[in-house]
């Protein structure tokens, strides 16, 4: 079963795809499209798997488009909730991305100060007094 609980017949399916019924059994067997046998023995295909590989077909079937309709009006609360739930997710994951480069550069910073402090030679000063009492060799 599929989220919202609709499985295609083989017909329904070779109507949505636009196919023959021969050719979508043929898709199954030859594993190109995925499906199931239920407690009749009639084969059940996902519309997803369906629609994976053959895209869907304007029918004029209106007990069968709003069947469709009214299981996307029926889910699109639950993935408006979980696309706001991965929204704020990522805002979560994009701040502490940002706030570990700031630690970052800070510790670079701090690294390259030390690195001056610790590679610090000063130049030695000779002095007057040292130019007055240097000895020649």
């Amino acid at each position: 079963m599929t989220r919202n609980g609709i499985m295609y017949s083989l017909k329904q399916a070779a109507e949505a795809a636009g196919r023959g019924k021969p050719a979508i059994l043929r898709a199954i067997q030859r594993g190109i499209i995925s499906g199931q046998r239920n407690a009749k023995n009639e084969w059940m295909i996902d519309p997803s798997e369906l629609h994976r590989v053959y895209p869907l077909v304007a029918r004029n079937d209106s007990v069968g488009n709003e069947t469709e309709r009214d299981a996307i009006l029926n889910e699109s609360p639950m993935l408006r909730q979980e696309n706001d739930f991965l929204k704020k997710q990522l805002e979560r994951e994009r701040e502490i991305s940002q706030e570990l480069s700031r630690r970052l550069d800070e510790e670079a910073s701090e690294r390259r100060k030390l690195t001056a402090i610790l590679t610090y030679k000063p130049e030695k000063k000779t002095g007057t007094l040292a130019k007055l009492f240097r000895r020649k060799a």
